[in-house]
Order: C-alpha cells, then sequence, then structure tokens
C-alpha cells in the first residue's frame, strides 16, 4: 500500500485530456459533499438535544474545546485520505469531516433560522455569494493559470493570527467583529486560490477525494464568515 502511495502517477505528469477528468471527479465531489452537509445539517437540526448541546458548546472554554475537536478531525481527514489509497477509507474520512462541518454548523445556522428576521432569505443569500465567490476564484486559476503559491507563507501566518485572536476573543470576552469575519473571508479566498491552483503539485492522479476534502473546507470556512457577516444585526 504504502509502495503504491509513493509511486503513484502526479497530476503534473498527465496530458490535459487526463488532468479535465481528474478536476471534473474532483469538483464533483465537493458538490456532494455540499449535498451531504445540507442532508447532515437538516437531520441534526431536527434534534432539540443535538441542538442544545451546540449551542452550549459554543460558551465560554467549551467552545475552544469544541474547535479544538473539529481542528483535529480537520487534520484526520485530510491525512488519512492522503496516506491512503481505499476509496473506502477516503470517502469514510471526507463522511466524517461532512458531519463535523455540519455540527459545528448547527449554532450559526439556527441562530440564522429561528432568531433573526428574514433567516431563510438570509442562509439562501449567504450560500449563494459564497458559492459565486468560490466559482469566481476557481475560475481566475482555471482561466489564467496562475500559480498562487506564494500565498502559502500568507495564509499559514494568517490563520495562526486568526486562531489566536479566536482564543484571546474567547478567553477575555470580546467579540471579534465585522472586520475580523471580511478578514477570514478574505484569508478563505486565498486558501481557494492556493489550493486550486496547488492541485497539480500536490496531488496524484487518483487523489481527487483528498483534493475535494481541501476544496470543501475552504469553501465551508468561507461559507462561515459570509453568514456572520450576512447575520449581523
Amino acid at each position: 500500500m504504502e509502495n503504491q502511495i509513493q509511486d503513484k502517477i502526479m497530476l503534473s505528469d498527465l496530458t490535459l485530456a487526463d488532468r479535465a477528468a481528474f478536476y471534473k471527479k474532483t469538483y464533483a465531489h465537493v458538490a456532494g459533499g455540499v449535498l451531504a452537509f445540507i442532508l447532515f445539517e437538516y437531520l441534526l437540526l431536527q434534534s432539540e438535544t443535538i441542538v442544545q448541546f451546540a449551542l452550549s458548546m459554543t460558551e465560554g472554554y467549551r467552545w475552544l474545546l469544541m474547535l479544538g475537536g473539529f481542528m483535529f478531525i480537520t487534520n484526520y481527514a485530510e491525512s488519512t485520505a492522503l496516506r491512503t489509497a481505499d476509496k473506502n477509507k477516503q470517502y469514510l474520512a471526507y463522511g466524517i469531516y461532512i458531519l463535523a462541518e455540519a455540527f459545528i454548523f448547527v449554532p450559526l445556522i439556527y441562530i440564522a433560522a429561528y432568531y433573526l428576521e428574514s433567516g431563510p432569505e438570509i442562509l439562501n443569500q449567504a450560500a449563494i455569494v459564497t458559492l459565486a465567490l468560490f466559482t469566481g476564484l476557481s475560475a481566475i486559476v482555471f482561466l489564467t493559470r496562475k500559480d498562487f503559491s506564494f500565498l502559502k507563507t500568507g495564509l499559514v501566518i494568517g490563520f495562526f493570527i486568526a486562531i489566536g485572536l479566536i482564543i484571546a476573543g474567547t478567553i477575555f470576552g470580546f467579540n471579534l467583529g465585522l472586520w475580523f469575519s471580511v478578514g477570514m473571508c478574505l484569508l478563505a479566498g486565498g486558501a481557494i486560490l492556493y489550493q486550486t491552483s496547488n492541485l497539480v503539485n500536490k496531488y496524484g492522479k487518483e487523489d481527487y477525494i483528498p483534493a475535494a476534502i481541501g476544496l470543501f473546507a475552504s469553501l465551508m470556512l468561507l461559507f462561515w464568515y459570509v453568514l456572520r457577516i450576512f447575520s449581523r444585526d
């Protein structure tokens, strides 16, 4: 198994037709992840117990625990999907990650849908804007063929700063505000540009599921902060 992974054919070594087939599979799996997320989210919101538990996890240090658990699952899903060539294990890792995303979104979507005026409209607008931004950023990469690998250092620094601010805000009880959400949208957009342009260098011919996990993660990060912006009073 390890030899198979080490000897895998990288996307950079493939013909344009084979790359196009890889991109088609990758984005089909991202779309499938979005549909699965919607299904999981709907099912989770039907349980009052799950909703109340998720809401309780947004209070104080519990939010840090939930974020820590989510980051662990994110790392597990991405590393597992890349380490193994077993498609069943890759799909399992993807499914676990989507479920984790759906759970962490429960408080935000519940409050937006049931406590804000025009809640369903806000959710629809946020979803449309997110998908439009994701599509536009992906199109920029494919149409210009520009290498956005230079964004990596800035993204790493930006995400560490963001994590630090989130931890500080939770510990000291201050609201990070609108501009933090705007900044996180910019970071998520940068991550989409970087991951899309880096598909050729990072993944092999059969790695469309790990590639989909990375793009799906950036898409959901963007949706989280777009929704937060739309949900502001």
